[in-house]
């Protein structure tokens, strides 16, 4: 058992150019997996939620990341031209607070909240 462990890591030791493009290999379709499973859909998922954010419009519902919820009532654009940015001031009420939050800060927006 033991001559035949050394002669099989003796052919291995034999032949390295061999198992480079086996490594290569190896290291692609990892790389690629991580690439499918993790990167790809959280990319996606960070563009939904900074369109859904972009979108955002008098009246919806949100909660901040500090697990605020609240009502949106004014939008103050600090970007050229009006287009929405994520440091733009969100005006949100609170219960009987009003509470100026950044747009970068929402976590998730529900739908408009239902008149009172």
């Amino acid at each position: 058992m033991t001559a035949s462990v050394i002669a099989s890591f003796a052919l291995l030791q034999a032949s390295p150019t061999s198992a480079i493009p086996q490594m290569i290999f190896m290291y692609g379709a990892i790389f690629a997996i991580f690439y499918f499973v993790l990167i790809r859909p959280q990319q996606r998922q960070r563009k939904a939620h900074d369109q859904l954010v972009r979108s955002l419009k008098k009246g919806d519902e949100i909660v901040t990341a500090g697990g605020i919820v609240g009502e949106v009532l004014h939008i103050a654009a600090q970007g050229k031209d009006g287009a929405a940015t994520m440091d733009d001031r969100i005006t949100i009420k609170s219960g009987e607070s009003r509470l100026i939050i950044e747009r970068g800060r929402i976590s998730r927006v529900g739908s408009s909240a239902p008149a009172a």
